[in-house]
């Protein structure tokens, strides 16, 4: 089962920062993964961080698809949130193998990873922060939007390590990025792909819409129309 929640029960290790206590247990020295990719021309300590960075944001994606999931009010919805919840879990367990490949620790918590740690949570609040304030179709919006700005980053991501495979030298480790890459890519494509264009059918759906439906509207009516919106564009 991949981790989608370090903590120091699982193990999890990181590096001191001006703001950032680590159980000295716990604490990754400042030259830890120094022979990461040795003998390649990359920055190993850096593309541990990298990779630990991109981990954090599939963790958190894995978080954001179980919370709109369980929100929606459309069933079309909720069978996509599903769907690519269940993929993006699978992304975090294989990003986990290819740290550890590496010869790096899959419960190592860069400082760019708590970095993007904060980000994703933050994500994730939005769609709740607007919750009591707007109407259902509003909120459905809202957490499309979270998940095409989650995915864009995904994509970027899963590009960059490509790339990154494309310029290692033949070796076990350009073999291993090359895999992660393939197996993740075309998935993390579709995910952005989705999302950019549901967010401009659920925007076209209701601007163009006949109803008045806001929230001021009986519940039924909202959630009649939400469940309508996919299906009608």
């Amino acid at each position: 089962m991949p981790t989608l929640t370090p903590t120091a029960a699982t193990g999890a290790t990181a590096k001191v920062g001006p703001m950032v206590y680590v159980d000295p247990a716990r604490m990754q020295p400042a030259d830890a993964f120094a022979e990461l990719l040795a003998d390649t021309s990359m920055n190993g300590p850096f593309i541990a961080d990298l990779l630990s960075s991109m981990l954090s944001h599939e963790r958190a994606g894995a978080h954001l698809y179980r919370s709109v999931q369980g929100r929606t009010h459309n069933p079309v919805l909720e069978r996509q949130y599903e769907h690519f919840g269940e993929e993006t879990r699978e992304h975090v367990g294989i990003l986990e193998g290819l740290i550890a490949q590496l010869g790096g620790d899959a419960q190592y918590v860069s400082p760019a990873a708590r970095a993007t740690e904060k980000a994703g949570t933050a994500l994730v609040e939005s769609t709740f922060l607007l919750g009591g304030s707007l109407d259902l179709v509003d909120r459905e919006l809202v957490m499309v939007e979270a998940v095409f700005l989650a995915e864009a980053k995904d994509q970027a991501n899963w590009e960059c390590l490509a790339r990154l495979a494309a310029a290692l030298p033949e070796s076990d480790a350009r073999a291993a990025f090359e895999s992660a890459a393939e197996q993740v890519a075309s998935q993390e494509d579709e995910h952005f792909l989705w999302a950019r264009e549901t967010r401009s059918r659920l925007i076209r759906a209701q601007a163009q819409s006949p109803l008045v439906v806001d929230a001021t509207s009986p519940i039924e009516e909202q959630i009649a129309l939400v469940e309508s919106l996919i299906e009608q564009h």
